[in-house]
């Protein structure tokens, strides 16, 4: 016989088969859609027997306790209020028991279907022996009602839904307080959702530690009952002491255990009266106990589920971000990085970049502007283990400074007026890759204090947001500024220069690399020949000379600029490049004697590396020679470092 499927999902498929009361799926006909394992084992049937057939198979009063459901207003039956009724229960060797049955609307794509919970007890009239405990009965209908209700409950009531069930099952079974919680990694109980009588106080369950409970930690995590009448029965000094602590008189937990732990645990109570815990009581408690405790599973199943999608988005974003930024990287920075030269100061710089590139460790590139700072940290990018992802520029010195907190780190929408959607920053984007901040002396003081969180804890927030975001990023950053001067004037701070101060890299200036001029501008010819489509046989030997005595302030950048203008201006294939000229009202070179260039070269050395002599980005070692002889010449030429204003 063909019927309608629900279909369950798997989620809720888990779910509907852990249950421990017999539950049944049952169209509007009254043809059983589904049956789960508790009435396969209850009834004796296979779910294949049942699935296609009347519900009369099951329960004798079924057909017309489910029409009553389906004519009741939808909003009645699907509310948390028990609908229970009485039945004859027929089992598949023909005998019968007294069934309690709970019946609730369900909704699937399919349609709607009604779900019948069915609680059997061997005789209705027995009761608990302990005085004050509830009929059989009654706690059977409350396990057909908390079964049917926690089967399609919606995700945003499962805490509400799990304090209202303890709340129930206190009243029936006349205890005070109860609690469901969770146990995560390391034993730590967590995330407790608890219920006490009014009037009472209620228990600190965050007290519920191991070091304060470690009997009754050590049998719940084996996956024992622990249960006494009195606290005179617990065998341990120290968990005697804390569970009067806690007021407690009577106490029952019952260890919860799913995917194959013992994931969390349900503790019932009471307060200044004693209790007694039948074996026949404790069965019924770990009942309603497993009943609660799916709706614990797929909470932390919901939890991870929005985990797993916040990732996802997260990683979608960033690689919508990676696009858009790599649509924006010019051709040659995405070409194999090559350095031109071969000086010794190059030499040097070039060896220290292959020697630190393999490492996560943080450079600082020093060196005037126009040097080819930027190219140093393409080089180290590409011989890193990072290479794999492109590297992240960020100019600080570009970026209004209102702005750069946004572009660093990320906005969410709505952080300030003009945010109109959320932000990926370039530290997020550069997650598992390497960073490069250009003239990062220019960086605001106030985002020095969070570049230094990155650097010690390799944590952010976007701005707006205070959820903290784990970036595994290398940071390369350059400055063309004296940092300990920017120091010395409050405008750096020193704790920050430490951090990134790891490995710093001298690149030398163009005027200490006259040997290397001519290969550089061969090289920029042949680029620019590719570019605008000229062919270059010859490069006039007097430009050469002239460009190598030139002391170039503007460094590789004015040289590419003047290569390029000579190659828009030329007509043949004999390729002149003019000197460039000194900027209107620009003042005189000076002395042409030989003494005054070399006074005006050494002390424009030493203004760039703020006085300091010694060390990779001092003065001696960018003019290649040793600190001594600097010294010497210095005192000879007259220099002093001024005196701080």
């Amino acid at each position: 016989m063909a019927v309608s499927n629900p279909e369950l999902t798997s989620e809720y498929q888990h779910a509907f088969d852990a249950l421990p009361v017999a539950a049944a799926i049952v169209d509007r006909n009254g043809r059983i859609a589904s049956v789960n394992r508790a009435l396969e084992q209850q009834f004796g049937y296979t779910r294949g027997e049942l699935v296609g057939h009347d519900a009369t198979m099951l329960l004798s009063t079924s057909v017309d306790t489910i029409q009553s459901a389906l004519r009741e207003p939808s909003d009645v039956v699907r509310r948390h209020t028990p609908s229970s009724r009485q039945a004859a229960g027929r089992r598949k060797d023909g005998t019968e028991f007294s069934a309690a049955i709970d019946v609730r609307l369900f909704d699937t794509p399919n349609g709607t279907f009604v779900l019948v919970s069915i609680g059997e007890f061997p005789n209705a009239h027995r009761t608990e022996a302990a005085a004050g405990a509830a009929p059989a009965m009654e706690i059977e209908l409350l396990l057909a009602d908390l079964s049917g209700q926690f089967i399609s409950l919606p995700a945003g009531d499962i805490v509400e839904a799990i304090r209202t069930g303890l709340s129930r099952t206190c009243r029936l079974l006349d205890l005070d307080s109860a609690a469901m919680i969770r146990i995560g990694h390391g034993g730590v109980l967590t995330d407790p959702v608890a219920w006490t009588a009014d009037g009472l106080s209620p228990p600190d369950y965050t007290l519920l530690e191991s070091e304060q409970f470690p009997w009754t930690i050590d049998r719940l995590l084996s996956g024992e009952t622990v249960s006494f009448a009195s606290t005179e029965e617990v065998p341990n000094e120290i968990d005697r002491r804390n569970y009067e602590r806690l007021n407690t008189a009577s106490w029952i937990s019952v260890p919860l255990s799913f995917d194959g732990r013992v994931a969390a645990i349900a503790a019932f109570s009471t307060v200044g009266r004693t209790r007694t815990w039948s074996p026949d009581l404790i069965h019924r408690l770990f009942l309603i106990a497993g009943v609660l405790a799916q709706v614990v599973a797929r909470k932390q199943r919901d939890h991870a589920l929005q985990q797993a999608i916040e990732e996802t988005n997260r990683l979608k974003n960033q690689l919508q971000a990676e696009n858009v930024y790599l649509r924006h990287e010019s051709r040659d920075r995405l070409a194999p990085v090559h350095i031109i030269g071969s000086c010794e100061s190059l030499r040097r710089a070039v060896a220290q970049a292959e020697q630190v590139a393999p490492t996560d460790s943080t450079v600082l590139l020093l060196g005037e502007t126009g040097t080819g700072k930027e190219l140093f940290a393409s080089y180290i990018h590409s011989l890193s283990l990072r290479r794999g992802r492109p590297m992240v520029r960020v100019n600080c010195a570009a970026i209004p400074a209102t702005l750069v907190e946004s572009e660093l780190f990320g906005r969410e929408k709505g952080a300030f007026t003009g945010a109109l959607a959320r932000q990926v920053g370039r530290f997020e984007l550069a997650d598992h890759s390497t960073i490069f901040l250009d003239e990062i002396g220019d960086l605001p003081l106030e985002l020095q204090v969070k570049l230094l969180r990155v650097l010690e804890e390799r944590t952010f927030e976007r701005l707006g947001s205070s959820r903290p975001i784990s970036v595994d990023t290398r940071i390369i950053c350059a400055t063309h500024r004296s940092l300990e001067q920017r120091i010395a004037e409050g405008d750096f701070r020193e704790d920050l220069y430490y951090r990134l101060n790891v490995f710093p890299i001298a690149v030398p200036p163009l005027r200490e690399r006259v040997e290397d001029i001519p290969a550089l501008i061969y090289k920029l010819v042949e680029e620019f020949s590719a570019l605008f489509g000229k062919r270059i046989d010859v490069i006039e030997r007097e430009s050469l000379t002239a460009l190598q005595r030139y002391p170039w302030p503007g460094n590789i950048r004015e040289l590419r600029n003047v290569v390029e203008r000579a190659m828009i201006e030329t007509t043949s294939r004999r390729l002149t490049i003019a000197l460039p000229e000194p900027p209107a009202g620009a003042p005189s070179t000076g002395s042409p004697k030989l003494a005054d260039v070399e006074r005006e070269h050494i002390l424009a050395v030493l203004k760039s590396s703020g006085w300091r002599i010694r060390g990779a980005s001092g003065a001696a070692n960018r003019l290649g020679m040793k600190p001594t002889t600097l010294e010497t010449r210095m005192a000879k030429l007259r220099l002093k470092r001024p005196e701080p204003s």
